[in-house]
């Protein structure tokens, strides 16, 4: 674990009353850093003695210490890193955001901070083909070495963080509540992994629950961690729209994966689209914009192609009928005119060979082509 320089004084600072962390990033400039901005504001009752700095009295300023005590005995003891705006280990892209946050408690690997990245985030009532998109996406940017940076909840960022961990990458996840506190619960053993595989950071306490107000302050730091955002699914409500003018705010590159037309799980990114954002297709147009690949680690070299499994003319005229969209049962005997029976036993051939996925519904979906 790491703590940074004078962390009980920083620490201090964040839990007086009143203290944002833009002020406490101003005090600390002005003062010349944590010591000295404390000492400047000891002497009142929460008073003002010139505009925008505060005074507090020793029982204030006592019981903030205290509690900054009682965080690194906390820290401490679960190998939790507590890094500050003024540390070699803060995230150089971060410290150029208007807000950025002062601390950041962070578990798992802090290397993981200093590395090239792009966010992959969306609808957390995502459908399958943006959960599979979303996995595919950061797979392939953590197989070339960058770290793919979420916020661990569910639909798409929960997607991006797995695929990430698939490809055997780094993968950050960006906490709207202390870093020991597993939120959504369902996600204990993700966050888990990600701890084990990659970092996970929250600008919060330990101990601190997830309320609403903390998620869209948490987006900034996502985006302000990133040199890109990639929105894979998004309503036209959703809460990624807010991360998308973020990072367009921060001077961020904002990307959007287009779905179907008829789809309300698409409609906030065909907006993103037609405002202007970059479409992708394939991780290299991310890879294009950015501008990355004189960065970029060696791929694992392609595999010879394998000759594709035999396959008589009915299952090919059903995987003709079939795309990455699912299709039921009776669409494909009308679009096919075979009979019931033989499609279920060309749809188990297909299944085998891996041509074709069964999802919720006895729905089917081609999965690649022969």
């Amino acid at each position: 674990m790491t703590l940074c320089a004078h962390a009980e004084d920083w620490l201090t600072l964040s839990f007086l009353p009143g203290l944002g962390c833009v002020l406490i990033g101003r005090l600390v400039e002005e003062a010349g850093g944590p010591v000295e901005a404390l000492a400047q504001l000891a002497g009142g009752s929460g008073r003002r003695d010139r505009p925008g700095r505060p005074r507090f009295d020793r029982g204030q300023l006592d019981a903030a210490r205290q509690r900054a005590q009682r965080e690194i005995d906390l820290l401490t003891r679960a190998d939790i890193s507590l890094v500050a705006c003024t540390c070699p280990a803060f995230p150089d892209p971060l410290r150029s955001i208007a807000d950025s946050p002062v601390l950041l408690t962070c578990r798992g690997d802090l290397d993981c901070l200093g590395q090239p990245a792009v966010a992959v985030i969306g609808s957390r009532a995502a459908s399958d083909y943006g959960r599979r998109v979303a996995a595919m996406l950061a797979g392939e940017l953590a197989g070339q070495g960058l770290t793919v940076v979420s916020g661990a909840a569910y639909g798409i960022d929960a997607a991006a963080h797995r695929g990430a961990l698939a490809a055997g990458g780094r993968t950050a996840a960006v906490l709207g509540c202390g870093v020991d506190v597993a939120y959504p619960r369902t996600h204990a053993d993700l966050l888990r992994e990600i701890a084990g595989q990659g970092v996970l950071l929250s600008e919060y306490p330990l101990g601190t629950r997830p309320e609403g107000f903390r998620f869209p302050a948490r987006n900034r730091i996502i985006s302000g961690l990133v040199q890109g955002v990639v929105v894979v699914e998004a309503t036209e409500k959703s809460g990624s729209l807010i991360t998308a003018r973020l990072a367009l705010d921060q001077g961020r590159e904002v990307f959007a994966v287009p779905g179907r037309i008829d789809s309300p799980k698409s409609a906030g990114t065909h907006r993103l689209i037609q405002q202007g954002a970059r479409l992708v297709q394939t991780v290299q147009d991310i890879l294009d914009e950015l501008s990355w690949d004189h960065r970029l680690v060696a791929s694992t070299p392609a595999q010879a192609a394998l000759p594709g499994p035999a396959l008589d003319p009915g299952a090919l005229s059903l995987l003709d009928n079939l795309d990455t969209y699912a299709r039921d049962i009776d669409t494909l005997v009308r679009r096919t005119g075979l009979p019931v029976g033989e499609i279920h036993a060309l749809l188990l051939q297909l299944e085998l060979c891996g041509l074709v996925r069964q999802l919720p519904g006895k729905l089917y979906e081609r999965v690649s082509a022969v």
